[in-house]
């Protein structure tokens, strides 16, 4: 991690298909969340300590169940730490494969996407009201831009029958 950041990293691979299906995801999260805090809308915000759980979808229902009271996986997750700034993103392996897949976008590329989602949850970020959606949407997009990838919010439709 580059000593200029403003953040701390931890990453936990904990369902082992993550390490298979991305091998670079360490490296790949760490510049993704660097080059995230260096972006001129977070760049006052991104201070502290991110941890990231890279866990399957028994993982994601459980804390779903327990934190938001919904007894069904989710793709990502953040908690907020009342000690440290910052706090933890956990992310299901299942659901974000079968997601990418759906919506025919690379698996490293929407794994990306929902850790920053999650990473801008933890800097105040949120999407309940369209203005703050379309905040964060423009944020995620041009963050994922400058590291070469596609704008996620373009979904290719299938063909109806």
């Amino acid at each position: 991690m580059s000593r200029r950041s403003k953040i701390e990293l931890a990453i936990a691979i904990e369902e082992p298909a993550w390490r298979k299906r991305w091998p670079s995801s360490k490296a790949d999260i760490a510049k993704l969340l660097i080059a995230a805090a260096k972006h001129p809308a977070l760049v006052t915000k991104a201070i502290g300590v991110v941890s990231v759980v890279l866990a399957d979808d028994a993982t994601l229902q459980r804390l779903n169940r327990q934190f938001r009271g919904k007894d069904r996986p989710t793709n990502v997750l953040s908690f907020a730490d009342t000690v440290e700034p910052l706090g933890g993103i956990a992310v299901s392996y299942q659901t974000v494969s079968h997601e990418a897949a759906d919506q025919k976008k690379k698996f490293a590329n929407h794994a990306k996407h929902m850790i920053l989602h999650g990473f801008l949850h933890l800097l105040g970020h949120d999407h309940q009201v369209k203005k703050a959606a379309r905040l964060m949407e423009g944020i995620e997009t041009a963050i994922l831009d400058d590291l070469g990838i596609p704008n996620p919010y373009l979904i290719e439709k299938k063909p109806s029958a």
